[in-house]
């Protein structure tokens, strides 16, 4: 078990959600916390309410500079949870080329920004602790939902082309694939979600993940078994079954 004492964490996507739900288990296991976001207002309230060390510091992910700054200026860090993203359900047939955009320029390029300001500072002192959340959705293509999931696949990429690199070193890397979670951004489906999660359960999840987990976690189990299997099958048998 990891002890979390002395720890300090930068949260980049945490004034609500799965973000919010970490940082109070994070928090309260002992360890001390930068929170970001867009939202000054709501990781101040969120800062305040958490029963260990945390500091707001709002940033724009899309805005590399912003995120190189906030890097220099909070110090020394233990690690960093890339958790922001932003989703709208829509595929071919009813495309917005605003949104798509943006879903890629803050999801996908977000993260990439993000590990810009702070992995080769890990790398030159050899020690630090990288997670990058994908989906479910990012293992294959999957209706109404392309510019989504395939940011989605880019951080999975970007993740598993990071693990390869600092195997045997002091910086560690792990992905997090999640299933549906009850959060503003899963309000806007108008499909029934199977195995959706309430964000406190995922954050249970995803603790016990960077605390002795392997590389990768899909959850909820069930449901990311069967999207990891569907990797293995036919084109043909594929679409059939999930288009």
């Amino acid at each position: 078990m990891m002890d979390w004492t002395g720890k300090r964490y930068w949260l980049v996507g945490a004034s609500d959600g799965l973000g919010e739900a970490l940082a109070r288990r994070l928090s309260a296991a002992g360890c001390a916390l930068v929170l970001s976001a867009r939202s000054g207002d709501k990781l101040s309230s969120l800062a305040r309410s958490l029963p260990g060390k945390a500091e707001a510091l709002p940033v724009d992910v899309t805005d590399p500079e912003s995120l190189q700054a906030a890097y220099r200026d909070m110090g020394e860090i233990d690690g960093v949870v890339q958790l922001a993203g932003v989703y709208w359900p829509f595929g071919a047939k009813d495309w917005d080329a605003t949104q798509a955009t943006t879903m890629a320029e803050v999801n996908f390029v977000g993260a990439m920004n993000l590990m810009g300001a702070v992995i080769p500072h890990f790398v030159q002192r050899d020690r630090g602790h990288i997670v990058l959340t994908g989906s479910l959705t990012g293992y294959r293509g999957l209706p109404r939902s392309a510019p989504y999931t395939a940011s989605k696949a880019g951080i999975m990429a970007l993740a598993e082309s990071l693990h390869a690199d600092t195997r045997g070193s002091g910086v560690r890397v792990q992905l997090l694939n999640p299933g549906f979670i009850r959060t503003r951004l899963t309000d806007k489906n108008d499909f029934r979600m199977p195995f959706i999660m309430e964000p406190e359960k995922a954050a249970d999840i995803v603790l016990k993940h960077m605390e002795k987990g392997g590389f990768q976690r899909a959850f909820p189990y069930g449901f990311g078994l069967l999207f990891r299997a569907a990797q293995f099958l036919p084109d043909a048998l594929y679409y059939r079954l999930f288009a």
